[in-house]
């Protein structure tokens, strides 16, 4: 509840102005028009950003990480060139028009880039950890259930269990753009900026969230006349997936019209279905963030980590009090 209010009065008392801060800005989509867009908006604000993204595209990666296991030279090119076949794994990108020394590529997972930008680049720049991390603006939304698959949430928690402050972005598939403009991105950064300056205004100098919180937003795939509202990360799944031994008799409509528009079928194998959940909320879920981003802009603070609340511990304490005591 205490954290529910604070956010809620950022937004009350939000103010135009805002303290120049570090940001490490990653994602799990690689280089982006949403991340460019951002990167630039936070610039044009004062703030001074390091950007580490994937080399390649990994949703659904989740908090995956490869280890001891060392980085190769790029067998391919990056997504949007941002690095050519040859380059080293990790480093700074080589396209042209990006500024220098500011955008980094790493050849693994979501989380193994804001690690790189955490520990490597970002330590480059500035000696120590960042003032904020923000993750996105992810190329759809992270919602419900969702989000235990997202890289873009789990890089956000990844700074928030090291105590950084953490916000997961994430818009609709229709801010994708392969030549880095996308109209909308910009528009979505704007917005983020917003979110930053009214979280700014309360901080008096501090950290932009409490220590152990982190935010997960949403926003719809349009914008005009979208409302911020605080809402929580609940049971509704506004998609639904599920394991099929037969990917042609699951098939959702949209992806059947995908595979006839290449001319192609379905074909009978075994994977994930996935399609919009058409039902109504249930009593209870109409503030989840699942059923709040279809229109308005969906603010969930999510707690640092699994640790469980004080009343859950007490309950496990009392649960098993026997079995703790027999140990002392």
């Amino acid at each position: 509840m205490r954290f529910s209010i604070f956010i809620a009065c950022a937004f009350l008392f939000a103010s135009p102005t805002a303290q120049a801060r570090n940001i490490v800005l990653t994602n799990d989509d690689g280089l982006t028009s949403n991340v460019v867009a951002l990167y630039r908006a936070l610039r044009h604000a004062g703030h001074d950003v390091v950007v580490s993204v994937p080399c390649t595209n990994q949703s659904g990666m989740s908090a995956a990480i490869s280890i001891a296991r060392p980085l190769t030279p790029l067998d391919r090119p990056c997504l949007n060139d941002a690095a050519q076949a040859g380059d080293p794994a990790t480093g700074m990108m080589t396209r042209d028009d990006l500024p220098a020394g500011d955008f980094h590529h790493v050849d693994g997972t979501p989380v193994m880039a804001l690690l790189y930008g955490l520990d490597v680049a970002g330590m480059e720049r500035w000696g120590g950890q960042p003032d904020l991390v923000l993750s996105g603006p992810n190329e759809g939304q992270n919602v419900g259930a969702m989000i235990m698959a997202s890289g873009t949430v789990s890089n956000a928690q990844l700074a928030a269990v090291r105590g950084i402050p953490a916000m997961a972005l994430s818009a609709g598939t229709n801010s994708r753009g392969d030549d880095l403009a996308n109209p909308l991105s910009a528009r979505i950064a704007a917005r983020v900026l917003e979110l930053i300056d009214a979280l700014e205004d309360n901080a008096g100098g501090g950290p932009l969230l409490p220590q152990g919180l982190a935010l997960n937003v949403n926003f719809p795939d349009t914008l005009e006349g979208a409302q911020w509202r605080l809402t929580r990360v609940g049971t509704y799944m506004a998609y639904r997936i599920e394991f099929t031994e037969n990917m042609a008799e699951s098939a959702s409509p949209a992806m059947r019209a995908m595979a006839e528009a290449r001319g192609a079928q379905v074909p009978p194998l075994p994977g994930l279905s996935f399609d919009i959940n058409r039902n109504a909320p249930e009593p209870g879920q109409e503030n989840d963030e699942g059923v709040v981003f279809r229109n308005g802009i969906a603010v969930s603070p999510m707690q640092a980590g699994y640790a469980a609340a004080s009343s859950s511990a007490a309950f496990v304490a009392w649960q098993l009090d026997d079995l703790f005591a027999e140990g002392e």
